[in-house]
């Protein structure tokens, strides 16, 4: 199945690149975003590659993995561009609110972003699949995003998280399949 190829493709190259961060010596934590430093604005989407260490990595590998093939199955395209919505908005917007002097990175806002997408996309369609799917979501991982979302966690983006979550909401809008209208018959 070609989503799963797809989700387990990504996850690899996120191991694989934390393999290099640690070989050279933690060189890639740089690319992480420093807000309000226009040069860090190159920065952005390699941002949600770049993990902090194995620990922080493997916490984002299973929901990436669900919450990422669960997405892909509505089709490999439209996937794709949900995430690059999500990547570059949460990505800016880190860059714009995010505290002075921080060095934000990690797949946790294109995870929350998902989150957010497959929690309102089947509501905004229609669809009673998506619907359920988006409950299901919730019920399982609802508490976990809840708790993402709390400033008092020291050393937590909590608005990286925030921002992935509402530009993965966007995205169920930007990105929602239209109904095919019936056929008229004379």
């Amino acid at each position: 199945m070609a989503a799963g190829k797809l989700v387990l493709a990504w996850i690899a190259l996120l191991w694989l690149l934390e393999v290099v961060d640690v070989v050279s010596g933690h060189a890639l934590d740089g690319l992480g975003v420093t807000p309000r430093t226009p040069s860090e604005l190159a920065d952005v989407v390699p941002s949600a590659f770049i993990h902090f260490g194995f620990a922080h990595l493997a916490a984002n590998t299973v929901p990436l993995l669900v919450l990422g093939f669960l997405a892909a199955l509505a089709g490999l395209r439209r996937f794709l561009l949900v995430c690059a919505l999500i990547v570059l908005v949460d990505g800016l917007g880190v860059w714009l609110i995010a505290p002075a002097h921080t060095n934000t990175a990690g797949a946790s806002g294109l995870i929350f972003g998902l989150f957010g997408f497959l929690l309102v996309s089947g509501f905004v369609e229609r669809r009673p699949w998506g619907v359920l799917v988006g409950i299901l979501i919730a019920a399982i991982w609802g508490g976990s995003i809840l708790a993402g979302l709390a400033p008092t966690q020291t050393g937590v983006s909590w608005q990286g998280h925030l921002l992935g979550l509402l530009a993965g909401v966007a995205a169920a809008f930007v990105f929602r399949r239209r109904a095919t209208p019936p056929a008229l018959t004379p």
